[in-house]
């Protein structure tokens, strides 16, 4: 029970981490490959606020989103916009190139060596029962859910978000009814950017992290991504859990070096046995042709 305890407050920091690799794919349909190298740049974003203001680092959370909101919006102008037009190809390569980049400016900026937040609260935890309740990872978790409740609200209570859900499902159909969907396209890729930066701010708590860290989250993002469904929400938070438990029962009852190999164990799994994901549609061939 502890193991999956901590499975699910970790998972529940995945789901936020992923969040934004989901948005940005149901929209676009596009794998942002910059996605590691953006939750990275938070992490460190946040490592320099706490370092220079000594302020907690949830509270960095609003300043960091809006800094990757911005940047997001930079990347989809100048990068994305155009690798568009070589077709889904050429935006993969051209979102890679630019994580490379991002990752040497990061390494220019606060070089290779490790970093981590230190906090009053990092060794404390709550009990209930037999069962620990770390506080950093309870607290790392109730702000990913209360941001993932916030996209909620966004995405199905805003015009916005009618926007985004028009534009996902139907690109053409948004244009005759006045939507500006390359408009929407921005806002969706900013705004996974900013939920990108948000986890980096979470997770610099949680663990130390290096320049070179975002290569891992890249994968586990996808993981979660294809576990739940690609572009579904709804999937990436189930995935994000179950991915978590899967992960802490595999480093409790087995070694740490297999839990680190288990997202992509998940993704060969997942596309063998069930391609669309757990909330996923599989689209059928007569449907596609017609």
């Amino acid at each position: 029970m502890q193991a999956v305890l901590f499975g699910l407050l970790v998972g529940g920091v995945y789901a936020l981490a992923s969040s934004g690799l989901t948005l940005i794919f149901g929209v676009m349909r596009i794998v942002n490959l910059t996605h590691g190298a953006l939750l990275i740049a938070g992490a460190f974003l946040t490592y320099t606020i706490c370092a220079a203001t000594g302020v907690d680092p949830f509270a960095t959370i609003p300043v960091v989103g809006a800094v990757l909101f911005g940047l997001g919006w930079l990347i989809h102008r100048l990068v994305v916009q155009r690798a568009e037009h070589g077709g889904e190809g050429t935006v993969i390569l051209s979102t890679l190139a630019l994580a490379m980049i991002l990752e040497g400016v990061i390494i220019l900026i606060w070089g290779h060596e490790p970093h981590s937040v230190a906090t009053s609260y990092a060794r404390s935890s709550f009990r209930i029962g037999d069962l620990v309740f770390p506080a950093a990872q309870v607290y790392g978790s109730a702000c990913a859910l209360v941001l993932l409740a916030a996209l909620h609200t966004l995405l199905n209570r805003t015009w916005l978000g009618r926007a985004v859900r028009a534009a996902t499902a139907n690109p053409q159909g948004a244009e005759l009814v006045g939507i500006r969907v390359e408009r929407i396209n921005v806002a969706a890729f900013a705004l996974g950017a900013a939920l990108t930066g948000a986890a980096g701010s979470i997770l610099a708590v949680l663990s130390p992290f290096t320049p070179d860290s975002g290569d891992q989250w890249i994968g586990l993002g996808l993981a979660i991504v294809v576990l739940g469904g690609m572009g579904s929400l709804g999937g990436a938070l189930v995935g994000a859990l179950a991915l978590g438990v899967i992960e802490t029962l595999t480093a409790t009852y087995g070694s740490p070096a297999w839990a680190t190999a288990m997202p992509f164990a998940v993704i060969v799994l997942t596309l063998l046995l069930r391609p669309q994901g757990i909330f996923g549609v599989r689209v059928r061939e007569d449907v596609v042709s017609a």
